[in-house]
Formats: structure tokens, sequence, C-alpha cells
């Protein structure tokens, strides 16, 4: 909340209309946040939220080598270290139960 001029500034000069683009963004991540929380669609959410910050990662690449922001840009490997984490959180909700290490049977 707020923060909408300085959103609409981190998108890079050579995409079209960054306000719409801040809109769709903003409409996508609250429609992944709330179809993480749903009990069949949570994957499919994970999944796409993961696609959507690989995006707009160009964004933060911009505002951090421009500074642009009244909230100071912070360092661009503070921005990256940050998506690498929401990434990774993102990849472990949607990766399959199937793909994951099983637990070593014990012996009797």
């Amino acid at each position: 909340v707020g923060l909408r001029d300085d959103l609409v500034s981190m998108v890079p000069p050579s995409l079209p209309a960054p306000e719409f683009l801040v809109t769709v963004t903003g409409v996508m991540e609250l429609a992944g946040a709330a179809a993480l929380l749903g009990g069949r669609t949570y994957r499919c959410a994970a999944a796409g939220l993961a696609l959507l910050l690989i995006a707009v990662f160009p964004a933060n690449v911009h505002a951090a080598t421009a500074e642009l922001t009244e909230v100071q840009a912070e360092s661009l490997g503070l921005r990256t270290a940050l998506q690498v984490v929401f990434l990774s959180a993102l990849v472990a909700v949607w990766w399959p139960k199937a793909a994951r290490p099983r637990s070593i049977p014990r012996l009797a």
C-alpha cells in the first residue's frame, strides 16, 4: 500500500504499459497466495508464483542498478538472495512428495 509509484518505476523501460504490468502482477500475486491455501491448488500456485518471481526479477535488477525507488533499493546481491530464498520455498511446496528423499527404513 502506498508503493505503487515505486513499483511502476521499477519496470524496465523496455516493457510497455508499466502501470498495467504492476496491476497484473499484483493480481497474480494475490491469486497465487490465495491458491496456496487451497487443498488441491497449492502445487499449481507454487509453480505459478515461482514463474512469476523469475519473470519479475528483471524489475529488481533494474531497480537496484538504477536506484529508482523512494524505499531505497537494496543491493542487487541482497535482492538476488531474497529471490533465491522465496524461489526455493516455492519449489519445496511444488516438488512432488514422491521425488523427495524417503526416510531410511529402520532395521529391527
